[in-house]
């Protein structure tokens, strides 16, 4: 007879890993299914809200590789500006690799089943129970089910999801091992990219840098990626280039099916506007295992509120921010004159980061700046 557990999640990213811990921490038997082998290259800016420290009660600092409090902007790699975050912490710049196994082995001291090297290749729904099997023959029954295998999984489609409302965007990452001059300065581009920004954040000994696009059109993302490295004086020879699509937030979606949720890139749950998606999958992991935590325990609209909490806790406020980026990505010229010149809209974005700031109670205001009298007709279009 196959092994039944309370909730089985599938991807041990920061959505998994958190789902997973915080259903252990509350008593269930969980399974933490991930295809690769822990830790695991995972191509990612980094950047991480030192506010996600609240949701859990364990000390992340050996999963933090450096620290940000200033933010350096360069127009088409000119016209610099330097700006302090001015936040209470600094951002984590974090590896992914270090990042999400950290998280796992959290999960796991708290009780959590891993199983590495297991690729789901079949969820079905059997009896009340779901029925999952791996790629090695492998086969589990569990209760409930957690799908957080980010934007390339097949759990939505298996569970029905599969249209959610979302753009896909694309990036391209890399990591160069060399001396980082100044570690607490993270880099953003403007002008170089079509509807996005090149990044290069600071990692223990590395340079972690990328190049994204988030809008609907297919643009040249390697041409501006090289011209990028070498500003930095560093070089692409020999150095692998990891591409990836990214499931950016578009409008509310159909999140559960009877027994199971999504959650992190597989809920479409990163920001339209920065592409920020460590902070949101972590809580979706969090609103994940209370619902399926209160779906044990006999609550018939649990799964149903999960789709409208992540809405209403996340979504609603990604609303405001694809209004900024449609405009900010539409203007980008007027938008690095009239808002990355003023140092308070650096203040404003670490804010927004950090999770003291909404974006529905700055965009209005932004938007009506950056395209002055037209933001009230722009906004009632959308």
């Amino acid at each position: 007879m196959d092994e039944l557990f309370d909730c089985a999640v599938i991807g041990a990213g920061p959505a998994g890993g958190s789902a997973a811990y915080h259903l252990a921490r509350r008593g269930q038997r969980v399974l933490l299914l991930e295809k690769q082998s822990l830790p695991r290259y995972k191509p990612c800016g980094g950047g991480v809200s030192p506010a996600v420290a609240s949701w859990f009660d364990f000390d992340w600092s050996p999963a933090i590789s450096a620290r940000v409090d200033t933010i350096r902007y360069t127009w088409q790699l000119g016209d610099r500006v330097d700006a302090p975050l001015d936040l209470p912490e600094p951002i984590w710049m974090v590896r992914r690799d270090v990042f999400d196994h950290y998280l796992v082995q959290q999960a796991v001291a708290r009780g959590a089943e891993l199983r590495t090297g297991a690729a789901v290749v079949a969820v079905e729904r059997h009896g009340g129970l779901w029925q999952i099997r791996t790629e090695q023959g492998n086969a589990y029954r569990s209760r409930t089910l957690v799908g957080a295998d980010g934007a390339k999984g097949q759990t939505a489609r298996w569970l029905g999801l599969e249209r959610r409302a979302t753009v896909i965007g694309g990036a391209i990452e890399v990591e160069i091992e060399a001396p980082v001059p100044e570690p607490h300065i993270a880099h953003f581009e403007f002008g170089l990219v079509q509807d996005g920004y090149l990044w290069n954040f600071p990692k223990q000994g590395a340079h972690s840098i990328g190049i994204g696009s988030f809008g609907r059109r297919k643009v040249d993302l390697k041409t501006p990626l090289a011209r990028y490295v070498e500003h930095f004086g560093l070089s692409l020879d020999g150095v692998v280039q990891h591409g990836h699509p990214l499931l950016l937030w578009k409008g509310p979606s159909r999140l559960h099916v009877e027994g199971a949720v999504l959650a992190g890139e597989a809920a479409c749950v990163v920001d339209p506007f920065t592409a920020e998606g460590i902070r949101p999958s972590l809580l979706s992991g969090c609103l994940a295992a209370e619902a399926i935590t209160d779906a044990l325990a006999g609550d018939p609209r649990a799964y149903e509120r999960y789709s409208e909490r992540l809405q209403s806790e996340w979504g609603e406020d990604l609303r405001w921010a694809d209004r900024l980026a449609a405009v900010f990505y539409r203007f980008p010229q007027i938008a690095y004159r009239v808002g990355v010149h003023r140092p308070s809209a650096t203040r404003t974005m670490g804010k927004l980061l950090y999770g003291s700031l909404r974006y529905r109670e700055v965009v209005q205001r932004a938007i009506g700046r950056l395209i002055g009298g037209g933001a009230t007709a722009f906004l009632e279009r959308e």
